[in-house]
């Protein structure tokens, strides 16, 4: 992947925090690039691809979007979550996660989820945690 062509994010942010691995895909870095972008306010990727032995996807009855490199969850809260889901599904994006409670530091994020765009498997949705 040509990581020049999204000058606000790093190929590091996506890695698999569980072994190390890049399975993200070009079309999500480029939806959460125009996010960015329309955000004008940088974003941190709290998690980005998670292979399927990591802790999370390996609690999973299947593994999910983070695990086919479709999914990255923003560390945000309060009117920059509201704006990220707002620039998201303006751009087309029908899965979001929506984590909002505790602290900043302690797991605030937006699911920003492109699963049903590529494959037919993923449904619109949209949850909290």
């Amino acid at each position: 992947m040509d990581w020049d062509a999204y000058p606000n994010f790093q190929a590091e942010e996506f890695l698999c925090k569980h072994c190390g691995k890049d399975g993200v895909r070009p079309e999500l870095v480029s939806m959460l690039q125009e996010i960015r972008t329309r955000l004008g306010k940088p974003m941190s990727i709290s998690s980005g691809y998670r292979c399927t032995e990591h802790p999370v996807e390996a609690n999973k009855d299947k593994p999910g979007e983070h695990n086919d490199g479709m999914a990255a969850d923003i560390i945000c809260q309060g009117g920059k979550a509201l704006d990220v889901i707002h620039h998201a599904l303006d751009l087309g994006v029908r899965r979001i996660g929506v984590h909002q409670k505790g602290g900043i530091m302690s797991g605030r994020f937006i699911h920003i989820g492109i699963g049903d765009l590529l494959e037919a498997r993923y449904q619109k949705a949209i949850w909290t945690y």
